[in-house]
């Protein structure tokens, strides 16, 4: 016994003279536990993915109505990680300056109580523009026939199509604009027309800015 005791007199002392020893659990420094590899009564401590509170339960925020940038640092508050957002008028434009944007919609409904590793999506439009009634899909090619593409931008109706047709587009008015940004243009007409059967053939549109009407 005495044997045993002088031994555990040793392992403190090797483990510093600041570190207290626990005798009723085996006489090592604090009986080996680590502090920080408990989680904290909050959730706030690492959690099971080794991400800093892990995927917690948290009820969704209303967020339409607000610039899409304060709706993101909202989320983030919140524990949200997965964040993204889309044009909400189907123009298929970036949402490059947040703060010049507005949310519209949300994916997850306010007041879902949902994972923190959840992903939402924000349907979005400029703040000078009016929300939809209801986000607007994109065009997309259906049973391999020509979509009815008027109305819809440029870039949305290029992306709805094979990405290896040959696509030309020209400016509807008299002042033969190059139509550089697509997502700022709407189809006026089309070549083939809707309802066509898609066989690799050339598909040409005629195009105006978004706010002019179609000649």
């Amino acid at each position: 016994m005495r044997t045993r005791l002088v031994a555990t007199v040793l392992t403190c002392a090797a483990a510093g003279a600041l570190v207290a020893c626990d005798p009723a659990d085996g006489g090592g420094p604090q009986g080996g536990r680590n502090p920080s590899a408990t989680a904290a009564p909050d959730g706030s401590g690492p959690g099971r993915d080794g991400k800093p509170g892990g995927n917690r339960q948290k009820k969704v925020p209303a967020f339409v109505g607000m610039g899409l940038q304060s709706a993101q640092d909202a989320a983030h508050k919140q524990g949200f990680r997965s964040l993204k957002s889309h044009d909400a008028l189907g123009r298929g434009r970036m949402q490059a300056f947040d703060r010049n944007w507005k949310v519209c919609s949300q994916n997850v409904a306010a007041g879902t109580t949902v994972s923190t590793g959840t992903t939402l999506d924000f349907g979005a439009v400029k703040l000078e523009e009016s929300c939809p009634t209801r986000d607007q899909a994109p065009p997309s090619v259906q049973g391999g026939r020509m979509p009815d593409f008027k109305g819809k931008s440029v870039k949305a109706a290029r992306a709805a199509l094979d990405a290896h047709t040959s696509l030309t587009v020209k400016d509807a008015s008299a002042h033969h604009r190059w139509v550089l940004v697509e997502s700022n243009w709407q189809v006026c007409s089309q070549t083939p027309g809707p309802g066509t059967w898609l066989k690799g053939q050339p598909v040409s549109f005629t195009a105006v800015k978004f706010g002019e009407s179609c000649p």
